[in-house]
């Protein structure tokens, strides 16, 4: 897609910190600084997001996820991953191609401890409603 900056990476445009490669997907290093080891996988075609994303795709980009987050614990001396993708504007999307942050992990980091989540403001709905909304089955 013309002017999206992580298909100018796959296509070669725009330089990256390469970290894996396939005929599907690129992991490269996040650029934000954030925080050491902050690596970004996309796929190689343009996805806005999860929502328009091939399952052909999707799979190949679950699976170097998982190859890549091996990596970073067997290889690499890190103890966990945090995985985290925004989908749509209203998720916090800030870029319009399909991309999953993978996070380094180590105990006493300083990232947050063991178990601890984001902060929910809680539930507006009874659980039963939003499960008869939901529910594929």
């Amino acid at each position: 897609m013309e002017g999206c900056i992580f298909c100018k990476i796959a296509n070669g445009e725009q330089p990256c910190l390469k970290v894996y490669e396939d005929k599907y997907t690129i992991a490269f290093m996040d650029i934000a600084g954030d925080v050491d080891g902050h690596i970004l996988v996309i796929p190689q075609k343009h996805c806005k997001n999860i929502l328009d994303c091939d399952y052909e795709t999707l799979n190949a980009v679950i699976n170097t996820v998982k190859r890549v987050s091996n990596h970073l614990v067997d290889a690499c001396g890190y103890d966990g991953v945090d995985i985290m993708s925004a989908n749509d504007e209203s998720a916090g999307q800030s870029l319009p191609h399909f991309h999953v942050h993978i996070i380094p992990r180590a105990y006493n980091d300083g990232l947050g401890g063991k178990g601890e989540w984001p902060h929910f403001p809680g539930a507006k709905h009874e659980l039963e409603s939003i499960y008869k909304k939901v529910c594929m089955v």
